[in-house]
């Protein structure tokens, strides 16, 4: 047997090259079979030929099966939180505004775009009075300084007589911090002038209500957000203060329900529940819808005695036709009853010796009795002997000497005899 000669070292490399060759081929040939297979099964394929060449180098991985469809899993919302800050209460319904009678008292609300606000608020207030009916004359626009757009003391006269209300509320200013024509002049907001003739056709009006014997209340006017505009509604309320209440009518001051504890304009503030709510509009100047209600809290107490009984909600078909009315004139001065004081400066004290009501008994001129003597001359009566105050010796003083004293009897004093 012939024995196999080595190949030299350099045909190794052709061994290496020529099994190479035959994978490549081996490739070749298996890419066409693959070319009507999956994508898948031709990567398993291509694989399986990978492993059979290099004895299993790469890992065959099965197909990963197609994902379930999960079922949505249902989570219940953990419970809110409870914080500190407390959202605003919601705002109660309106109550259904029952049907007027046809004899309701009728409530003339008269003036500029907030006693609009104001009658809105007023019949919020009676929505559930069938006895009370709110006319509202107001003009946005007007006021007493621009009577050339609309004047009221023209027309007041015939509004009053048509309505014929059981009381008047009256809210106006908001407008007239503007010139004022006076005898063809133009006078500025406060002059001299302007403010005479201003108060000469605010009292018109009121003059016009009390003429006719219809309760007056008039409603005074609240801060702005600035400073110089309520400067102007300050002084605008004290003269339709004087003026209301020179015509016997009732000034109703709402200044401090829009301010703060400083007296600053405020947005936000209690309303008539005492709930913190937005009063006022953001330009500073218009009232929200909790604000006029507000204000129309305001008015109602002294409307309320005017109306009487025909506020109730229960009122049904009762007669209402003896309402009280509010006395405009008083018949005379007052009677007051009362003793004038007497003045401590007055040296002769007005004749007399001693202030008024004092009643002094007279004097005795000698002491009666022991206790008048200790009082008045400071003198103890006599001790009687074998009291506690008896501190005299036998034989010792003026007075004579004593005679012995007896025992008491034992019978008396309950003492056991020895």
């Amino acid at each position: 047997m012939t024995p196999k000669t080595p190949l030299p070292r350099a045909a190794a490399p052709l061994r290496l090259a020529l099994a190479a060759l035959l994978c490549l081929a081996g490739l070749a040939a298996a890419l066409p079979a693959t070319a009507g297979l999956s994508t898948e099964a031709a990567a398993q394929e291509r694989r399986g030929l990978l492993d059979m060449l290099f004895g299993g180098g790469l890992r065959r991985s099965e197909p990963k099966p197609p994902p379930r469809a999960r079922e949505p899993v249902r989570r219940e919302r953990p419970a809110a939180r409870s914080t500190r800050r407390q959202s605003a209460p919601a705002a109660s319904p309106a109550p259904a505004a029952s049907e007027k009678l046809d004899n309701a008292r009728e409530v003339l609300v008269v003036g500029d775009f907030l006693a609009g606000g104001l009658a809105e608020g007023l019949e919020t207030a009676y929505a559930e009075s069938p006895g009370v009916l709110i006319v509202d004359r107001t003009n946005g626009s007007s006021g007493f300084v621009r009577d050339d757009f609309y004047d009221w003391n023209a027309n007041i006269g015939p509004i009053l007589d048509e309505v014929e209300p059981a009381a008047v509320v009256v809210m106006i200013g908001s407008n007239d911090r503007q010139q004022m024509v006076v005898d063809g002049q133009r006078e500025s907001p406060r002059s001299e002038d302007w403010t005479r003739e201003y108060k000469r056709r605010a009292a018109a009006l009121a003059d016009a209500v009390r003429e006719r014997g219809i309760p007056l209340i008039w409603t005074g006017l609240p801060p702005f957000r600035s400073s110089s505009m309520s400067s102007d509604m300050l002084a605008f309320n004290d003269i339709h203060k004087r003026v209301a209440e020179a015509a016997g009518g009732e000034f109703v001051d709402i200044w401090e329900g829009f301010v703060d504890e400083s007296g600053n304009f405020v947005y936000s503030g209690p309303d008539m529940n005492g709930q913190p709510v937005r009063l006022r509009a953001s330009d500073g100047i218009n009232v929200t819808r909790p604000g006029r209600r507000k204000i129309a809290f305001y008015v109602e107490r002294p409307l309320n005695k005017v109306l009487g009984d025909a506020v109730s909600p229960d009122i049904g078909t009762l007669g209402i036709e003896n309402l009280p009315t509010l006395e405009l004139a008083p018949a005379g001065p007052p009677t007051i009853d009362r003793t004038a004081p007497i003045s401590l400066l007055d040296a002769e004290l007005d004749g007399g010796n001693d202030l008024l009501g004092g009643e002094v008994a007279p004097r005795r001129e000698a002491p009666r009795t022991p206790a008048e003597r200790l009082a008045i001359e400071g003198l103890a009566p006599p001790p009687k002997p074998g009291r506690a105050d008896d501190f005299l010796i036998d034989g010792a003083g003026d007075e004579a000497p004593r005679e012995p004293q007896s025992p008491p009897d034992s019978a008396e004093t309950g003492a056991i005899a020895r």
